[in-house]
């Protein structure tokens, strides 16, 4: 039905538009057809910073027709942890790439100066961005971009801030503001092609086999997400509404994860954000759900009466890693903290991560002032906090460039692996549920907890009696349908909505006609592509280390045991073939 690949060459500022409907009839599109081309264009072993290395950007059949298809996907090799790298973003691109006609988009080469993509319909060029190059500010690059580039209403702007610039593994990508290509390392990887931005806009028109089949199927959605309950948390309070949630139940991970709860949860809770700070709620394109909560942040300028008011969206994995991991207890300081992180394009996740790391290597005086330079690191010192982030992008000594490489990397070269908080070399989700949230992280394609939710199939477990195996059974389960949900693409937010039957309704309404076991079969056979891409850049389950930290503080299931993460593990690579 769409099957259009833009493939863009930076080296030399060619581009070429290929049909590729041998992947989007066998693979839908989204991550199914992104792996793929993965697997066609990155070389074995390749530096994820070099020349060679690709950019894949991808949607899905259903992107821009039915609500909450509204998810691209982007696929490359992460510079955090050498091996597969995926992240996944709202806003407008999904959007946008679908008026301009691609359904994928691949970017290979490096550009010989700072350069932006300008992409409208299929005027395609690399444009010279030395004046945007050494802009701090995402929102003055977004704003610069907006007043050069057409396509206003059906355009995507996406840039990087200094973090992606000079290249800290864990750099971001902004797109439209206020969201994100968030993990993995996209930023840097943006970075390393001499690629600041990219615009994207198109004026095609959509045509549909069916509308009155596709006009009764987008009605039974819409009413779905509108008219039920099903949705209400993520408009209402939002993701935050979390924190007291996992609080109480002992499942968020506190100072580091040496508790999994924090004495002042309340303070830094959906609750009190949304009562005192929320400013508005803005949607994705194509959602009518509204579930990107933007706080308002005064702050003093200048001496008198000076201040600015900061826009900050906000939700709970962020209130979480810049808020209890750390030990703040001010929601306006973790205000502050991703503010911060948003100019600089960072992950909040893995700043979070290595950031609670520091403090208690510092507090074990593993580390010293000399490596910090000078920069006394505690617990809820949002201040020195704020310094420390500074130098992570600047890098001016060994200590920041081993902290800009990520918490595994950090620990490796410093010492303190049995409190460097990661999973196969990524910093955590704010989940300690259980075992199922551990397992679902190291074996998840890309070590997120939305690889398989791993952590509500712990809170199952303490209402049911859930087995080890039957555990495992549940995240094989989830990894594979999720492939299927991630190739149409819809956002893992409505997976309540997208039913095993009701995607095969909607793919028949846009002409797609697929059974449940050809969609079974396909998540697998992606699923098990992944693994492939995985392996050949050195992943190895069976070597997985998990700090001792992991083991020693009580989750909402108790203590975990390493006895029971290897049994799982070992089940799970019987049950799979990885």
């Amino acid at each position: 039905m769409w099957s259009n690949v833009l493939y863009i060459d930076l080296d030399t500022g060619e581009h070429t538009i290929r049909d590729r409907a041998d992947l989007f009839d066998k693979y839908l599109g989204g991550t199914g057809v992104a792996t793929q081309l993965l697997l066609e264009e990155c070389p074995v072993g390749v530096d994820p910073l070099s020349p060679q290395a690709p950019i894949i950007i991808s949607i899905g059949p259903l992107t821009a027709l039915l609500p909450c298809a509204s998810k691209a996907v982007s696929m490359f090799k992460s510079p955090l942890t050498n091996e597969l790298g995926e992240s996944h973003v709202g806003g407008r691109l999904a959007m946008a790439m679908r008026f301009a006609g691609y359904d994928s988009i691949v970017i290979k080469g490096r550009s010989d100066k700072p350069s932006y993509l300008s992409i409208h319909d299929e005027e395609v060029k690399v444009k010279d961005a030395a004046s945007i190059w050494d802009v701090s500010s995402i929102e003055v690059t977004g704003q610069i971009l907006r007043n050069v580039e057409p396509g206003k209403g059906r355009r995507s702007i996406m840039r990087i801030g200094e973090g992606g610039v000079n290249q800290v593994r864990y750099a971001n990508v902004n797109v439209d503001t206020y969201r994100h290509f968030g993990r993995l390392g996209l930023g840097a990887v943006f970075g390393s092609k001499n690629l600041k931005a990219m615009v994207i806009s198109g004026t095609e028109e959509i045509e549909i086999p069916d509308m009155s089949a596709f006009k009764k199927m987008y009605n039974k959605l819409y009413n779905s997400v509108v008219d039920t309950d099903v949705m209400d948390k993520y408009h209402d309070l939002g993701t935050a509404a979390n924190i007291n949630v996992l609080n109480q139940l002992k499942g968020l991970p506190t100072k580091n994860l040496k508790q999994s709860h924090f004495e002042n949860a309340e303070s830094l809770s959906g609750e009190y954000f949304a009562d005192n700070l929320l400013f508005r709620k803005i949607a994705c394109s194509n959602c009518p759900i509204g579930c990107i909560h933007i706080a308002t942040l005064k702050t003093q300028f200048h001496k008198g009466h000076e201040f600015e008011f900061r826009h900050i969206s906000y939700d709970y994995e962020l209130i979480y890693a810049l808020g209890t991991n750390l030990g703040i207890t001010l929601a306006e300081d973790v205000l502050r903290l991703i503010d911060r992180c948003e100019r600089y394009s960072l992950d909040v996740l893995s700043v979070g991560g290595v950031l609670a790391w520091a403090t208690e290597a510092y507090e074990r005086d593993l580390i010293n002032p000399s490596d910090t330079l000078g920069i006394a690191l505690r617990w809820g010192d949002t201040d020195k906090y704020l310094k420390a982030l500074d130098q992570i992008v600047k890098m001016p000594n060994k200590f920041y460039q081993a902290l800009a490489k990520g918490t595994a990397v950090a620990a490796a070269e410093y010492g303190g692996e049995d409190y460097a908080i990661n999973l196969a070399g990524v910093e955590i989700a704010g989940y300690h549920t259980g075992p199922a949230s551990i397992i679902g992280q190291i074996v998840g394609v890309r070590h997120s907890h939305l690889d398989n939710g791993g952590y509500s199939i712990d809170q199952k477990a303490s209402s049911q009696q859930l087995t080890e195996e039957k555990m495992v059974d549940k995240i094989i389960y989830e990894d594979y349908w999720r492939m299927v949900n991630n190739s149409l693409v819809c956002c893992l937010f409505a997976r309540g909505v997208y039913s095993e039957q009701i995607m095969i309704d909607s793919l028949a309404s846009v002409g797609i006609i697929k059974t449940r076991d050809e969609l079974e079969a396909l998540g697998k056979e992606i699923f098990l592509a992944k693994y492939q891409f995985k392996k050949q850049e050195g992943f190895d389950l069976s070597r997985i280390k998990v700090p001792s930290r992991f083991y020693e503080t009580v989750s909402q299931l108790g203590k975990v045991t390493p006895e029971t993460i290897d049994n799982m593990l070992t089940l799970y690579r019987e049950k799979t073939g990885v």
